[in-house]
């Protein structure tokens, strides 16, 4: 029998540490072998701020169809290895026993009729605080690149009353109280790294 490395012992003793513990939630994968350990109160603010954000996910919706677009969810996503659109993954919830649609990037498509055949077709990511990750900014160069969308807005929740923010004017909701929803566009956001799109 083999003698155990002392790193990975302290490591195993951890595990079983924390799969005992009522402070950790363990989980285990199909074969019956340990897979996560994460601590309670982790997954209890995961599980709210995901509940949160699908709350202001459909808020931004409301808030598009108000002003008389045509929204749905995008089912589409990106393989930026192979460089062309893909369905995007559906997810299964065993507790519902659903699948889940709707897991692309972005989170909506948004067409509004501009005049005779002429329409607006926009993608719309919802990140509450508007910022989007490395692998997020490329997608979305990729989509104004290939000319899949016109343009592409960032929702988030608005700021305080007086604080300034270098938003479109004309989506601007300056001035209205937290929780208002605010549309920044991608490439006047983050135009000047992605200026060869």
């Amino acid at each position: 029998m083999k003698k155990i490395p002392k790193e990975n012992k302290e490591k195993i003793m951890e595990m079983i540490e924390k799969a005992g513990s009522e402070e950790y939630e363990t989980s285990w994968n199909k074969a019956g072998k340990f897979s996560t350990s994460k601590k309670k109160s982790e997954v209890k603010k995961g599980r709210i701020s995901r509940a949160r954000g699908a709350r202001f996910e459909l808020k931004v919706r409301e808030n598009l169809e108000s002003k008389g677009r045509i929204v749905d969810k995008w089912n589409n996503n990106i393989d930026l290895d192979k460089n062309k659109l893909i369905i995007a993954k559906k997810k299964f919830n065993p507790f519902s026993k659903a699948m889940t649609l709707g897991t692309g990037f972005p989170d909506f498509i948004s067409i509004k009729h501009v005049h005779s055949e002429m329409y607006s077709v926009i993608g719309v990511e919802v990140k509450m605080n508007g910022i989007l990750s490395k692998i997020e900014k490329e997608k979305c160069a990729w989509y104004l690149k290939n000319k899949i969308f016109s343009q592409i807005w960032i929702a988030k929740k608005g700021a305080p009353k007086g604080v300034p923010r270098d938003i479109p004017k004309e989506k601007s909701t300056r001035g209205k109280k937290r929780g208002q929803i605010e549309y920044d566009d991608f490439l006047e956001k983050y135009g000047k790294k992605y200026n060869k799109i």
